[in-house]
């Protein structure tokens, strides 16, 4: 099955410094206008998911959940989590203090793809 979310060697690097300072966490991507749409990075909990919010897959063992209509705007795309430097558009996010900022790279499945992706789950 085809995945629906990766990530780079310098996210998964940030992610394994993170869990060690902040224990098990989870990442939420909204579409709102305070941090538009870049992935955000909270304790495991520390975000509550809406109803019908969509989880798309996990990274170094983070659910990665996205708002229901921003997935329903990208679920034709995978997702690749990166990390950049400097101070993404939130401040909310467990990396700002770092001076990092998670991003994601969108790209389009090909026919193939779409006929094989892993399935999603669902917020209740």
């Amino acid at each position: 099955m085809v995945k629906r979310l990766d990530s780079t060697e310098s996210a998964k690097e940030l992610i394994k410094q993170l869990k060690e300072q902040h224990g098990e966490l989870m990442f939420y991507q909204a579409g709102g206008c305070c941090e538009g749409t870049q992935p955000q990075c909270f304790h495991k909990g520390g975000f509550y998911v809406r109803m019908n919010d969509v989880c798309i897959g996990s990274v170094e063992d983070c659910e990665f959940w996205v708002d229901k209509d921003l997935f329903e705007y990208w679920k034709y795309a995978h997702f690749t989590l990166d990390v950049l430097d400097g101070f993404g558009v939130g401040g909310f996010s467990l990396e700002t203090p770092l001076g990092k900022t998670f991003k994601i790279h969108y790209r389009l499945f090909s026919q193939a793809e779409l006929n094989d992706l892993e399935p999603i789950t669902t917020a209740k």
